[in-house]
């Protein structure tokens, strides 16, 4: 992997107790899934008595730098190596919670998120891949998992007949009001 590109190393969403929710590993250290939830639990350890409500804390932790946000009874967390740019992690971050936040209405919470862990799971594709940050807009991310267009319409390809029908008619009915 080229090592001028910013990478991820994970991304963590637990709950108020430190309980898996969602995750993404890029990084060849936590290839078991007991080294995952060692160094979930370890994390959580170190972060559940800090107060990063409402903002952003950036520690060392094992080697890695964590950046986190605690909102409501969820943990966000992204994960980087300790040569990796602190602003970087942040805006993954910021991208993430505000995504998530955006497409739920802003009702993060636990029982939200797990009845939309789909949505959960595509902005951390959207915003990460293989490690590689993609996207760190909230907007473009929350517009893509959602299959809108940045006019807030359905893309032609993405429509069933009947939406596509309907939106021919409403541009017909816009073009004869002209």
């Amino acid at each position: 992997m080229d090592t001028t590109c910013p990478t991820v190393k994970s991304l963590i969403v637990l709950d108020s107790e430190g309980r898996r929710i969602a995750v993404k590993y890029f990084a060849p250290e936590w290839g078991t899934v007991s080294s995952q939830a060692n160094y979930e639990k370890s994390v959580f350890a170190k972060t559940s008595r800090t107060n990063a409500r409402g903002e952003a804390e950036i520690i060392m932790f094992d080697d890695y730098l964590v950046v986190y946000k605690c909102l409501g009874d969820l943990m966000f967390y992204v994960t980087g190596s300790l040569n990796e740019n602190e602003l970087i992690l942040y805006s993954v971050l910021q991208a993430f919670y505000e995504a998530t936040s955006t497409l739920l209405r802003q009702q993060v919470d636990k029982k939200t998120v797990l009845e939309n862990l789909d949505l959960l799971l595509l902005v951390m594709d959207e915003i990460v891949d293989g490690g590689l940050i993609l996207e760190t807009d909230p907007q473009t991310v929350a517009s893509r998992v959602s299959m809108r267009g940045a006019d807030g319409e359905v893309p032609i390809t993405e429509q069933t007949f009947s939406q596509a029908f309907a939106s021919a008619k409403e541009h017909l009915a816009r073009s004869l009001l002209k």
